[in-house]
């Protein structure tokens, strides 16, 4: 990606964030927006949001979202001015889900050994 795609992308997540923690946050579970991928002709806008919370859950979210896309699409572009205002899709990122099993191993394993102090014999 070119790095004002990548300026729009980062500036689109962090605005987006702010639209939905103000006026979409769920009740029964904890969302995030993750990532916001535009494609190089600023024509679509896929928005990869985390939800912490049970499977129907999640999947309720991200349709709530999708259904209210008019509403924050019209919020976001009153706080970010671009040409082409991208239509928003709304998908949901599994990347923290399988992330803590790997932090779970991590956790579990045993501690470092000490680093030998020079001068001592093996």
């Amino acid at each position: 990606m070119s790095l004002r795609l990548d300026k729009v992308c980062e500036l689109m997540r962090r605005e987006l964030s702010l639209v939905v923690e103000k006026d979409y946050r769920p009740e029964d579970g904890l969302l995030t927006v993750h990532e916001v991928v535009v494609t190089p002709d600023l024509k679509h806008a896929t928005v990869y949001v985390g939800v912490i919370g049970k499977p129907h859950q999640q999947e309720a979210i991200v349709e709530r979202l999708n259904k209210a896309r008019g509403a924050i699409q019209r919020d976001l572009y009153k706080r970010v001015k671009l040409r082409n205002s991208p239509p928003l899709h709304f998908r949901l990122d599994h990347t923290t889900e399988r992330a803590v099993p790997l932090v779970q191993l991590i956790d579990s394993l045993p501690p470092p050994l000490p680093d030998p102090v020079e001068g001592e014999s093996k």
